[in-house]
């Protein structure tokens, strides 16, 4: 046992208790305890990423302790009022930024203390569940880890909302969307597969939120659930970034006029040629007009003449792409 009293887990312990009081330190000293003992080497008390091998099965030992001690059902603490804590896939960096990120400033800005965690974070995601009164799920299909932070969240009593922006849980959307037509065939095999584990974990939350009236009334044909819509927005720090983006543009004139075309994600190739002859024609037709093309495109499916008057910059950052962005005269948004 001497090797879990160790210096820095004894300071941890303690701050955890000034900061969140003694029963979520001890939460925490059993999980890690529990953790320990199933051969793991992270600390529960501190950061860091999931040690496991199997992220699926890093409460099973936990578990089993509390139902063995007759403490398994905790109901949520609501005395130091709600607590949100945020788990969803934080892969795609404009996603996380309009759906998690600035949802969690704004709750905060509330005074609601409001955290995140990619899914595959596993102690990150446990931990921060054990203070929490609300669970926010994002872009989550069902899996044994999706599950187990599902179960987790029912243990405690936490009423769970499920959110998301595209109708991963559609195959009637993918099966017709036009944008399937420029990936390889394998990516709408594959979106087409795992439709059903999204549309089961938005039928087990209590509540689902969407980005969108279009994307609530497609929802409704899938679940019973209530669904909302949570507009993406354009936070104060957005507006802030984008005026100095702009102002340093500003600065930087050079005489061509800039048409640009952002793609955040694969595919969308079929939406800009809803309007590419036109667009080439209006390029081409002056050397001082540039095409701009921000993000996921693939450079041969453009016409050669078009080619030679057009700047690709790779997908990158938010602040990067405000700068690209910002140097533009027009931006252009067809969507099939």
């Amino acid at each position: 046992m001497a090797r879990y009293f160790r210096w820095d887990l004894v300071t941890r312990f303690v701050s955890v208790i000034r900061q969140e009081g003694l029963g979520a330190a001890l939460t925490r000293a059993r999980l890690y305890l529990s953790r320990q003992r199933q051969g793991g080497h992270s600390s529960m008390l501190g950061g860091g990423t999931s040690g496991s091998n199997a992220p699926a099965a890093y409460l099973q030992g936990i578990w089993g302790e509390m139902a063995r001690g007759g403490g398994f059902h905790t109901p949520r603490d609501l005395s130091r009022g709600p607590r949100i804590v945020l788990i969803g896939d934080l892969n795609l960096p404009q996603c996380r930024k309009y759906r998690i990120e600035q949802l969690a400033a704004f709750w905060s800005a509330q005074g609601i203390p409001c955290d995140y965690a990619h899914y595959e974070d596993t102690e990150r995601a446990v931990e921060l569940l054990q203070n929490a009164t609300h669970l926010f799920e994002y872009r989550l299909e069902i899996s044994l880890l999706t599950t187990m932070y599902r179960y987790e969240a029912r243990r405690l009593g936490l009423p769970v909302l499920y959110d998301i922006d595209d109708p991963l849980f559609s195959i009637s959307a993918y099966e017709t969307y036009h944008n399937m037509s420029a990936l390889d065939p394998a990516f709408k095999t594959h979106f087409l597969s795992v439709a059903p584990r999204y549309a089961e974990m938005m039928n087990s939350a209590d509540m689902v939120s969407v980005s969108t009236p279009g994307l609530a009334e497609h929802a409704r044909l899938y679940t019973n659930r209530p669904v909302h819509v949570r507009r993406n927005f354009a936070d104060a720090d957005t507006l802030n970034d984008g005026a100095a983006a702009m102002a340093r543009a500003a600065g930087a004139q050079d005489g061509l006029f800039r048409v640009v075309f952002a793609s955040g994600s694969q595919g969308h190739e079929a939406d800009f040629d809803l309007i590419g002859d036109l667009l080439a024609a209006f390029i081409t037709a002056d050397p001082n007009r540039r095409l701009v093309i921000l993000g996921h495109f693939k450079p041969t499916h453009l016409p050669d003449d078009l080619a030679a008057q057009t700047d690709f910059h790779p997908f990158t950052d938010y602040d990067v792409y405000l700068e690209k962005l910002a140097t533009a005269d027009v931006a252009v948004m067809p969507l099939q």
